[in-house]
């Protein structure tokens, strides 16, 4: 992968996050679901706040990779090819704590110079640091039953928002 400048991608952030999805991986190299672990995710965004780049994600709290996302500064999200679409629905349908993701969809771990993880062939890396944290409350919403019928029912929390910088960018 080669490193590049942020500002250089000429992918729409839209199609990226909301159509080709993202893996959002935290934790340390070793042991997928152990150690680190990777989740599909389709909603979130990147631009510029406080003068830097950053990435905007929403993560529920009950997702095994939330655990390490709270553990750890930083994380990457892996932007693959539209040939591996059946494994990021496995990696959405499927818990790291009931199951070993890269052995289910034979991708591979990528260690980064960082130390973050990524996943390999991904044709998109960008790694992240955590700037800022905040938990979706229903009381914030202006119109929560335009939200919640489709999105939340009583049984699952509401999501957890994050504010990463963009500290470097890797393209195949």
């Amino acid at each position: 992968m080669q490193n590049i400048d942020f500002t250089t991608i000429t992918a729409n952030a839209a199609k990226l996050i909301g159509s080709q999805w993202m893996l959002i991986t935290a934790g340390k190299p070793g042991s997928c679901g152990k150690d680190w672990n990777t989740m599909t995710a389709s909603w979130g965004g990147l631009g510029f706040l406080w003068n830097r780049p950053v990435a905007y994600i929403f993560v529920r709290p009950n997702r095994h990779t939330h655990g390490f996302m709270e553990a750890e500064q930083g994380l990457t999200l892996s932007f693959m090819p539209e040939a591996c679409r059946d494994k990021l629905v496995y990696c959405g349908r499927n818990s790291g704590r009931d199951v070993d993701k890269m052995a289910a969809t034979g991708m591979k771990p990528l260690v980064l110079e960082s130390g973050l993880v990524a996943i390999e062939g991904a044709e998109l890396v960008l790694e992240c640091r955590k700037l800022f944290r905040t938990s979706l409350q229903q009381a914030d919403f202006i119109d929560w039953s335009e939200v919640s019928p489709r999105w939340y029912n009583d049984a699952d929390p509401l999501h957890d928002l994050y504010i990463c910088e963009i500290s470097a960018a890797w393209q195949a």
